[in-house]
């Protein structure tokens, strides 16, 4: 089964702008608004969507899009990533669950950074553009859609807050942050975030980063040629001592002897 992908771009609007296609779409709608909001009319709703919120379209949906001023008066800012697809695959795909227009999935990274691919490989042409890769990374795109919108519908605000640090920590483990800048990310001061993280999921945000750290340092060792000190450096840790010492903790031996335990053939490495 195929998904085709027809247009994949980026828009931003500084000025009043209405687009309509009341007579219903012909093929499946993605939009993803990154900055500033807009009104969505689909099938006698109207829908005001601001940044993170993911609006799905099916063929045969009454849909115009309009770009005013905001609430305050006298600024437009519109900013989203769009696309129109079609195929057998995302018929079958858009089956498996009911899809409300718009969701409130939040700006995440690696989705983002799916659809920027999508986009850069569409804008190569008929040509450059390699069909079987946009079509597998459309079916990632999808896939991870549904994953984002799950995430987001918790029990409770106390399980989305915790579910948002734990995903601010899972970005940026593998470089250096501070708590204060994940308490900031949620909207809370530190013990709180502190507390209700601890509580969601028996860690502390530190130990779940240096899980994400010392994971990331065993895939380097195991896949790549890069010396201790460079595996330290792109995981996270502030120093290789600190590295070297979380990770004799953990496993009872040190980096070195680890990577010489699943490589016996490999040249021994001295343990610093």
């Amino acid at each position: 089964m195929e998904a085709r992908l027809l247009i994949c771009d980026y828009s931003y609007h500084f000025q009043q702008f209405s687009n309509s296609h009341r007579a219903g779409l012909t093929t499946y709608l993605f939009r993803l608004q990154t900055e500033g909001s807009c009104t969505v009319f689909c099938n006698g709703t109207d829908y005001h969507v601001e940044g993170g919120d993911l609006l799905l379209l099916k063929p045969g949906d009454e849909y115009e899009l309009m770009v005013h001023e905001d609430a305050g008066g006298g600024r437009v800012s519109s900013g989203d990533y769009f696309l129109f697809c079609e195929g057998g695959w995302i018929d079958a795909w858009w089956s498996r669950m009911s899809r409300p227009v718009v969701s409130r999935i939040g700006s995440d990274d690696r989705l983002l950074g799916l659809w920027r691919q999508l986009l850069l490989e569409k804008r190569r042409g008929l040509e450059g553009e390699n069909v079987e890769l946009t079509g597998y990374l459309l079916r990632s795109l999808c896939l991870c859609l549904d994953r984002a919108i799950t995430e987001t519908k918790p029990a409770n605000r106390t399980a989305y807050t915790a579910l948002r640090l734990k995903r601010f920590v899972e970005e940026h483990a593998t470089v250096t942050f501070k708590l204060e800048e994940a308490a900031a990310h949620v909207g809370l001061s530190l013990s709180r975030a502190v507390k209700i993280f601890k509580e969601q999921y028996g860690k502390t945000m530190i130990q779940y980063a240096l899980e994400i750290r010392l994971n990331a340092a065993i895939e380097r060792m195991k896949y790549s040629t890069m010396t201790q000190e460079e595996i330290a450096e792109t995981c996270g840790f502030a120093s290789y001592s600190y590295y070297h010492r979380v990770f004799r903790s953990t496993y009872g031996m040190s980096p070195a002897q680890y990577r010489e335990s699943f490589a016996p053939d490999a040249k021994p490495q001295p343990d610093k």
